[in-house]
């Protein structure tokens, strides 16, 4: 019987890649990926369907000494966001963002490997983040050519990656299959079936296994060599429940009990087409079960698809209906299935439902938009019935959510008034028409119930701010009330309200985190960070949790500010150098925090004596009040003349200190500080460096200058501290650190460090043991010597230890 043509629609996307050099066999691919993924990297390995790409997997990963997570794609699931990466996890993820998938795959398997197979049935996002796990994970992956994937997509992910094909089979391993699966053949029948076979490890392995159980019988020396019909050939000489059996699988499209694929389950593991996974059998090799699927007529197909809608449930009975052509049977069933079902699935089902009538596409819209799948919800509303109405609200969000603002804006023009379409103009409009867009839109509503519209229109009141976001999850709405949260934060930061700012955020990421929303945690858990460096407090803690954070994938705000964080706490703490080369790389940081980017540089500069001609434009705020504070330090200290600041409704401690700086006394400079107190601790040393500089008495200004080295060295301001000392130098005040004992005078981190130097511990091992970088460690050890007079980090140490010796035993 001639075997039917390859199956349609699996002509090569890509050329194939070539093979790396000295790649000959399957063991030199292994140790070539083993070398490759030494370190972070990806790889992937490629080759024609049964050609041995899993298997090479399975290898690697039975060789690794690190955890391995493995997952892959299912075909009859390929549009199911993520899926892959779920099943390495065995936990839901956020494929709507990526920034936010790749965090949430790189928390649940750093220090593992992460193994993909079957790439061909993964979708867009897996496909995305894959490359941006590689920067810091091992990540191993299975890719079959020809597939159906976009060359876009394809060729990012192959660029990224060290590509391994899959080398065909020598006649020694070939001998070697065949032997293992039918050892009593003769080698001239084990030689005709591997050229049957036509390289195809799995095509070879059924082949003689049919062969073996047959009694080794004479191949056809006509068969063809090529994989796809190779594989089809070797599944015809499957027995007929076989060959349904691996036609169910094939159709399915994932695992399946043994029950459901009858008697043709224990020939297909025979014929090792079919593996157990639990319960469950898998197909060894999806393709054949696919190849199977694919060459059965249309009439068994359709009933084959039927039988399927009748021993599954949810989406997937309501898809297997669909391709039954059972079509008002696959509506009903979708529709059930979205009922009370999770986001991803609620959206699947209802984007099926959409699909077979367009009466459903708003809600599969809105669906898909809750569960991140925005390009699904712009192309679902083109089968709409009405373009208007609420089609146009929904195709706005759709719109808006992909950064397409005067879209949107076009969009609500078809639009029905109402509190939605509100909120929406408000969110779309133009920052300079948005004061007077609101004020009109307060004026049209006796009483705002609506909890998106309290929010658009809450602005920066913290209060009001409360009370929307209260409102939001009162609604069920957990969008607008993160908004409503994050904007509360910004506004209590802007007020210099930093103790409550950083209260709400670490409410705020505790809430997300047991949403499961990580990208809002992270966002939240970066904003903390950055209030807690501006106030000064615990700075070497501050830099352990902000870099243990940078170590994921972070939304671009969240890893701004995480950076801006660990730069302020270098630079405060001694880092100058780290700090300067940290703020350089942050060239793209997003628009709303170039005006703090810019500051950082500026106030980083001054602290490193290096400042420039003038700080940078500043804007409303906190940041852009301590601003101008550090262009009145670099005017001072350069003799300039210093940028006005406008007449701002600054926050209190901040208008105070520019105040102080405009009369130059030392009165307006001590109720300055005192406005720091509690508040920011490195603003208040500031202050008093001012007051003392400003100063006509001499004991004032030492005791001024005695009170900000106390407070700054109290919270590591070792830069501030190391200014308060030469500012005391010149009043003739001098420390002799070198009869400290006990660790007087060292802060706990000093003492700490030092303690590890005694136990002759190197800086970079303190560093990982601290969690804080090398050149941190090196600023503690020098801040250290000098404190106690030492001349040696060494001779620091033994000082340590004899003081609290002598401590201990007086």
């Amino acid at each position: 019987m001639a075997p039917p043509p390859p199956t349609p629609g699996l002509a090569p996307r890509v050329a194939s890649t070539p093979r790396p050099a000295g790649v000959e066999n399957r063991d030199d691919a292994l140790r070539a990926m083993a070398g490759a993924l030494a370190g972070p990297g990806l790889v992937v390995v490629t080759g024609p369907p049964g050609s041995g790409r899993t298997r090479l997997l399975e290898r690697l990963a039975r060789a690794s000494k690190r955890p391995v997570h493995a997952g892959g794609g299912l075909a009859m699931l390929s549009g199911q966001p993520a899926l892959a990466l779920e099943r390495a996890t065995r936990a839901r993820m956020p494929a709507g963002d990526l920034p936010l998938l790749a965090e949430a795959v790189y928390s649940r398997t750093r220090g593992g490997l992460l193994v993909i197979d079957d790439l061909q049935w993964c979708d867009a996002a897996t496909l995305a983040v894959l490359p941006v796990l590689a920067e810091r994970l091992p990540v191993a992956a299975a890719l079959r050519i020809p597939n159906r994937l976009g060359e876009d997509a394809l060729a990012r992910l192959l660029d990224a990656a060290t590509v391994v094909p899959v080398p065909d089979l020598t006649d020694a391993e070939a001998a070697a299959l065949v032997a293992e699966c039918a050892p009593a053949l003769p080698p001239a029948r084990a030689a005709a079936l591997a050229a049957r076979a036509g390289g195809n490890p799995l095509a070879l392995t059924a082949l003689a296994k049919r062969a073996a159980h047959a009694g080794g019988g004479d191949p056809d020396p006509g068969a063809p060599g090529d994989p796809a019909s190779a594989a089809a050939a070797a599944i015809a000489d499957l027995p007929r429940p076989g060959r349904t059996a691996l036609a169910v699988l094939g159709l399915l499209g994932r695992p399946a009990h043994p029950s459901l694929l009858g008697e043709g389950a224990p020939i297909l593991q025979d014929a090792g087409l079919a593996v157990p996974e639990g319960p469950f059998l898998r197909p060894a090799s999806p393709w054949m079960a696919e190849i199977a699927a694919g060459i059965l007529d249309a009439e068994a197909r359709r009933s084959m698809h039927e039988h399927l809608a009748d021993a599954t449930t949810g989406v997937e009975s309501a898809r297997h209906a669909h391709a039954a052509g059972l079509a008002a049977r696959a509506l009903a069933a979708a529709l059930a299935a979205a009922e009370g079902a999770s986001p991803q699935t609620r959206a699947e089902a209802l984007l099926l439902a959409a699909e077979l009538d367009g009466a459903h596409a708003v809600a599969a819209a809105r669906a898909a938009l809750e569960a991140g799948r925005t390009n699904a919800a712009l192309a679902v509303l083109d089968r709409a019935p009405d373009p208007a109405g609420e089609t146009a609200i929904v195709r706005a969000w759709a719109l808006l959510a992909v950064g397409e603002a005067p879209a949107a804006r076009a969009a609500l023009a078809e639009a029905p008034a109402g509190p939605e379409t509100d909120q929406l103009r408000l969110l779309c409009a133009p920052a300079h028409e948005r004061d007077d867009l609101a004020a009109a839109v307060r004026a049209s509503y006796d009483r705002i119930d609506h909890p998106g519209l309290a929010a658009a229109l809450a602005g920066a009141d913290p209060d009001a701010l409360a009370a929307a976001e209260a409102l939001a999850r009162a609604a069920g709405d957990a969008t607008t009330a993160a908004w409503c949260a994050w904007s509360r934060v910004i506004a209590l930061a802007d007020a210099a309200r930093l103790v409550e700012a950083e209260a709400v955020a670490h409410e705020a990421a505790d809430r997300a985190g047991a949403d499961g929303a990580y990208s809002w945690q992270t966002r939240f858990l970066a904003a903390a960070a950055w209030c807690l460096v501006l106030s000064g407090t615990g700075l070497d803690n501050v830099i352990a949790a902000a870099q243990s954070l940078a170590d994921h994938a972070l939304p671009a705000v969240a890893d701004t500010l995480i950076a801006a964080s660990i730069a302020l706490a270098e630079a405060d703490t001694g880092a100058l150098g780290a700090a300067r080369a940290r703020l350089s790389r942050l060239h793209d940081a997003p628009a709303a925090l170039d005006g703090l980017v810019a500051w950082l540089e500026h106030e980083t500069a001054w602290l490193d004596g290096q400042p420039g001609p003038e700080a940078p434009d500043a804007r409303p705020g906190l940041v852009g009040g301590l601003a101008h504070i550090t262009g009145r330090w670099i005017a001072y200290d350069t003799g300039t003349e210093p940028v006005a600041a406008e007449a701002a409704p600054w926050p209190a401690p901040v208008a105070t200190t520019l105040a102080a700086w405009d009369k130059a006394a030392p009165g307006p400079f001590a109720q300055a500080a005192s406005a720091w107190d509690g508040l920011a601790a490195r603003e208040q040393v500031r202050c008093l460096l001012a007051l003392a500089a400003h100063s006509g008495e001499p004991q004032a200004a030492v005791a001024a200058l005695e009170a900000a080295e106390r407070i700054a060295d109290e919270h590591g301001l070792i830069v501030l501290a190391g200014r308060a000392r030469r500012g005391l130098r010149k009043h003739d005040v001098r420390r002799d650190r070198r009869s400290a004992r006990g660790g007087g005078g060292l802060t706990d981190r000093e003492a700490e460090v030092l303690r590890h130097v005694a136990a002759g511990h190197p800086s970079r091992r303190i560093a990982e043991i601290l969690g804080i970088t090398a050149e941190t460690v090196e600023t503690h050890i020098r801040s250290g010597m000098r404190k106690l007079g030492a001349k040696t980090r060494t001779e620091a140490a033994v000082l340590l230890t004899a003081g609290t010796a002598e401590g201990g035993g007086s």
